[in-house]
């Protein structure tokens, strides 16, 4: 009896260090289409704002591949929409886990029929339906539709997802077993310390290169003295498959000192609520100049997401002149290992004492307010991961319409992970009927966005969820439409590319002889009506409705002819 309790407490004690020695079902889900599995994307991929959250399947640079359904189950739910997914099909499985199928040309013909009528009792192209679990039951390897690249695709590929049903956090698929070859342990490209006695924003980490030794990586001499008594660690790695050469991300970092763990950060089980912390765990001003690490040490307002701590903070604290051991372990999915070991020494002759930058600060876990006479911005306790100090200042700027100055409030280079509140209050007065055709301008990096801004006694209000710069404008220009042409007898379709000053179209409807009317809008671009049995042959009234963020309406008709 007391040799199997020792069995079970060492099976226990080895499962948190194994990826593949998880409770997840192996082999039951098939590769959902008909050629090799070959991956583009892994799952934990870093990408902007977010995680990669799910694999990335080659098509063979075609589209129009069989899709198959990975498993028995139900169609549970159906999405399409400009961005993101596509069209996207969910299948709810029996063993309460979710497949998810997205950026698909079509789906097969009795639910795309389905999705159609949907469409026109909602009148809105994109939807996103809920469907009962009789209505479309599949079994493993039914056909579900056809590959594609819609939505927010840079190429033909089937992104594949794996969720938890109940909680539907994404799920790491390659902890599931697929027919994917993996020998390759993890590529480590450099190693990146922090002196966290400060803020990781306000300062360049320091730099070590790494060299490979066998399977060993070590850094040069092998060892380091420090001047801080607190340090981490960010790490930059890629992973390959066997006999593929693209790199992906990789599953998981861990750092341990004098053979105790100190901390870790596992891509396995991650929520679309919080695939936002990404921003955290990358050095987010440091990729702004070009560099890619990833910490292994969370950031003090992005804990509780991908990392497991194992003295509070996951901070390594040199409390003595002893020279200590680091040991670090990169994995991939498949258990693939990379390891790096040197020795790190505090020498206090080495520390060096520094001022705090002039100015506000905000800091994590704390409601922030920033307040000046024509300007303020608010923050909620989640927007910030570190301690910054901010730095404002106010341009001159004669742009068309601008009823304020520019406002320079931090960077692209420092994240925001909820919506800040940016408050601006206009030079002159704007006379009431202009009032509600005012707009917030934020650039950030290469980046514009633009939101309508609500009056409230004197001042105009957006939200925002990234710093840069904030303008004012008054927008009384309404967007433009193309003419489809009066004669429609010989075309297959008609194409809409509505232009705006501030290239934001907030809404597009058609209509034929008053009745809604079908347009696609793949990619948010241009809104597609390919001729079928809602428009017969014969003399027709087409009318285009477009509105733009401030509210400017356009609409347009014409006497057409098919």
């Amino acid at each position: 009896m007391m040799k199997k309790r020792l069995l079970v407490i060492f099976i226990v004690f080895l499962l948190p260090f194994f990826p593949n020695a998880q409770s997840y079902p192996q082999n039951y889900f098939r590769h959902p289409l008909d050629i090799p599995m070959q991956l583009v994307a892994n799952f934990g991929e870093i990408r902007t704002n977010h995680w990669h959250m799910g694999l990335d399947i080659r098509t063979q640079q075609r589209v129009n591949l069989t899709v198959r359904a990975a498993a028995d189950g139900y169609i549970s739910r159906v999405a399409v929409e400009p961005g993101g997914f596509g069209q996207a099909i969910y299948i709810n499985h029996p063993n309460g886990y979710t497949t998810v199928y997205a950026h698909m040309n079509s789906f097969f013909p009795a639910l795309a029929s389905y999705v159609k009528q949907q469409q026109y009792e909602q009148e809105s192209w994109k939807v996103n339906l809920i469907l009962p679990a009789n209505l479309f039951p599949v079994k493993k390897g039914d056909v579900i539709g056809l590959s594609g690249s819609t939505g927010a695709s840079e190429g033909p590929h089937v992104h594949f997802e794996i969720r938890d049903t109940q909680t539907e956090n994404c799920l790491n698929p390659l902890l599931f077993k697929f027919p994917i070859a993996d020998a390759v342990p993890p590529v480590l490209t450099r190693l990146a310390m922090y002196d966290r006695n400060k803020s990781t924003w306000e300062q360049t980490p320091q730099l070590l290169s790494l060299r490979k030794t066998g399977s060993l990586y070590t850094i040069p001499g092998n060892s380091i003295r420090v001047g801080s008594n607190k340090i981490s660690f960010a790490v930059g790695a890629i992973d390959q498959f066997s006999g593929m050469t693209n790199p992906n991300g990789i599953y998981s970092a861990k750092i341990s000192m004098d053979g105790k763990p100190v901390s870790e950060f596992v891509l396995d089980d991650i929520s679309y609520n919080d695939t936002r912390y990404m921003n955290a765990q990358l050095d987010y001003p440091y990729k702004s100049k070009g560099g890619s690490v990833q910490h292994i040490t969370p950031l003090p307002g992005a804990r509780d997401v991908a990392y497991n701590t194992f003295n509070g903070d996951g901070i390594i604290y040199l409390n003595d002149n002893a020279s200590h051991q680091v040991a670090i372990e990169v994995k991939d999915a498949n258990g693939n290992t990379s390891k790096i070991q040197f020795s790190v020494q505090y020498d206090e002759s080495l520390r060096r004492l520094y001022n705090l930058p002039n100015g506000e600060r905000f800091l994590p876990n704390n409601v922030n307010i920033f307040e000046r006479d024509n300007f303020e911005l608010f923050t909620t306790e989640k927007t910030i991961y570190d301690t910054i100090t901010v730095r404002f200042f106010e341009t001159d700027n004669k742009a068309a319409n601008a009823v304020s100055p520019v406002f320079n409030f931090l960077s692209a280079a420092i994240p925001s992970h909820d919506f800040v509140t940016v408050r601006i209050k206009p030079t002159g007065t704007i006379p009431a009927e202009w009032r509600d055709k005012v707009v917030i301008k934020n650039v950030s990096g290469t980046r514009t966005y633009v939101e309508k801004a609500e009056w409230q006694n004197g001042w105009y209000t957006a939200k925002f969820r990234q710093f840069g710069t904030y303008q004012l404008f008054i927008d009384k220009e309404p967007p433009t439409i193309n003419a489809p042409g009066t004669d429609l007898s010989k075309a297959t379709r008609i194409v809409f590319t509505p232009q705006d000053n501030f290239n934001t179209i907030k809404s597009f409807r058609a209509e034929l002889d008053g009745q809604w009317l079908l347009f696609t809008n793949d990619k948010g671009k241009t809104w597609i009506y390919s001729f079928d049995e809602h428009f017969p042959r014969g003399n027709h009234e087409l009318k285009i409705t477009v509105e733009d963020a401030a509210g400017n309406v356009t609409t347009k008709s014409w006497n057409v002819t098919r």
